[in-house]
């Protein structure tokens, strides 16, 4: 069960917010401000920390930038009324993982909160089991029903991109910046090359398909 950290000094919201995600599932802790949250996290390990940003004693920016000194992959979601440009931006160079501006649906957090700690998750261990499909980054395997799936480096590399964040486009644009880096000869043809290509080598497998958003790019569904 994963451990959640809710840092808000309204009591009533951080109860609420508790409540909710103790529902999802969760094991969840409070604290009421910056500095407390510091102590507890000496203490005790989480999977993710939820904070505001406007807090006595130690604001949620210096919470996270604290945080980030020892622990460079727990997420960390700012939760704050305050809906402006500048904070949103310091608080992404802080390394936080997302932005929830309130008043938010309480059931956009509860999926949020699932989709990061998903991801942290195949981060930290580097693997994705998908349907019959298993991905091993260390190793750089993939197999379908124990068999080795022969993917080139490129092929591994953007299936297990779009796995990692299913239901999330990835355009064209972007897939080429982060996979050919600065290779003039590559295009959004030669994307699109690639994509059938691993549609092709994966047909057998039945937890996923990657589908072409119009006009976009590619994203991975889930099965």
């Amino acid at each position: 069960m994963a451990k959640i950290l809710v840092v808000e000094d309204d009591h009533d919201l951080n109860r609420l917010v508790r409540t909710y995600l103790r529902g999802g599932g969760f094991d969840v802790s409070a604290c009421f401000d910056g500095v407390e949250a510091l102590e507890k996290l000496e203490t005790e390990k989480f999977d993710m920390v939820l904070t505001d940003i406007m807090m006595p004693r130690m604001d949620g920016f210096e919470l996270a930038e604290n945080i980030r000194v020892t622990d460079e992959s727990v997420p960390i979601v700012f939760m704050t009324a305050k809906d402006d440009k500048p904070s949103k931006m310091l608080g992404y160079r802080l390394g936080i993982d997302d932005y929830i501006v309130k008043p938010f649906d309480l059931d956009v957090l509860l999926m949020k909160v699932g989709a990061l700690l998903r991801r942290a998750k195949i981060q930290a261990e580097r693997e994705i089991s998908v349907g019959n499909l298993r991905m091993n980054v260390e190793e750089r395997t993939a197999t379908v029903d124990g068999e080795e799936l022969a993917l080139t480096v490129r092929e591994f590399d953007l299936l297990f991109k779009l796995l990692s964040y299913p239901k999330k486009t990835f355009t064209r644009s972007a897939l080429m910046e982060e996979f050919w880096d600065y290779d003039s000869s590559a295009t959004s043809r030669t994307v699109d090359v690639y994509m059938a290509k691993i549609r092709e080598k994966t047909a057998a497998c039945n937890g996923f398909e990657i589908l072409t958003v119009h006009g976009l790019g590619y994203k991975a569904v889930l099965k």
